[in-house]
């Protein structure tokens, strides 16, 4: 009795000869060598009426080629970005630099969230614009911006994030349309918009704010009444303690007028209570974003009249 043959021995019909399987992987080696897959080298065949075997079959032969290391390479992603260009923007004054941004506002429906949208001098930080609405739209930006401009003039930039309503085409083409410059943040860089973040976080870190709004209504009623209080009555530290709109108008002057005499006239009283003579603080004269290090310092030596 004969030995049994293997079942990998075994001449099925349905097996691919030995001669076809030397001439897919001539095909494969070819196609290897032009920089081209198996799939490439298999469609060709058969492109030019050469059909020796599936597709499925071309891949399992090719795996079985030694040497492997003549198969193309797929490059890689290195993992590494083209740096993006810094986003540098400086202010000496109300009017020049605007940055805007969305925020969150949670209602009492699971998964359902109103959009805050507001607009910021980063000079004065006075809000020049905003609307509370149920979703993010690039439209309803362009009206935001259209009656801001239409209330406090045209802005020489407006700084914003990378987000889909900030680089959308209709709002580019209305600003360039304006006049104004556009910036954007760097990706993954939450620094490069401190002025939107932080008066962001200003509202929602207020005692009064109700974290939760149960309708869009009941939203664009608080923003309404946040705003007029922000814009009037917040004494903002990033601004000496002045409120946004007495340094976009001005006015702070004749307050810092008041401030300082009242300073004076306590040192007069009681000099044993100082090291040295107070200084009366005031807005910074330069406010930018990725200033320079002696930017910053220059600014900060500015803080009195």
């Amino acid at each position: 009795m004969s030995a049994p043959i293997h079942q990998a021995d075994r001449a099925y019909e349905s097996r691919i000869s030995q001669e076809d399987r030397s001439r897919i992987g001539s095909l494969i080696l070819a196609g290897w060598a032009g920089g081209n897959s198996v799939s490439h080298s298999y469609a060709a065949a058969w492109d030019q009426g050469m059909y020796l075997a599936s597709q499925r079959s071309w891949w399992r032969i090719a795996a079985e080629i030694e040497d492997q290391m003549l198969r193309p390479q797929i490059p890689k992603k290195s993992g590494k970005r083209s740096p993006r260009q810094v986003p540098v923007l400086k202010a000496t004054g109300p009017g020049q630099v605007w940055s805007w941004d969305i925020t969150d506002l949670y209602s009492t429906w699971s998964g359902v969230v109103f959009k805050a949208y507001k607009i910021i001098d980063i000079f004065s930080r006075e809000i020049k614009g905003y609307r509370v609405e149920e979703r993010e739209s690039d439209h309803m930006a362009v009206e935001m911006f259209r009656t801001a401009i239409a209330a406090h003039g045209v802005p020489g930039v407006v700084h914003a994030d990378s987000g889909p309503a900030m680089t959308s085409n209709a709002l580019r083409d209305y600003l360039t349309g304006e006049g104004v410059g556009l910036s954007h943040n760097r990706p993954y860089v939450s620094n490069d918009n401190p002025f939107s973040e932080a008066s962001f976080r200003t509202m929602k870190y207020r005692p009064q704010y109700p974290r939760i709004f149960e309708s869009v209504e009941a939203a664009r009623e608080y923003v309404d009444g946040y705003v007029v209080w922000y814009n009037r009555e917040h004494r903002h530290s990033g601004i000496a303690l002045f409120t946004p709109s007495q340094v976009d108008d001005g006015s702070w002057k004749q307050v810092w007028e008041v401030r300082d005499t009242a300073l004076r006239a306590y040192y007069t009283r009681n000099r044993a209570r100082f090291s040295r003579y107070p200084t009366t603080p005031a807005p910074y004269d330069v406010v930018g974003i990725n200033l320079s290090e002696a930017e910053r310092l220059s600014a900060k030596e500015m803080t009195c009249i």
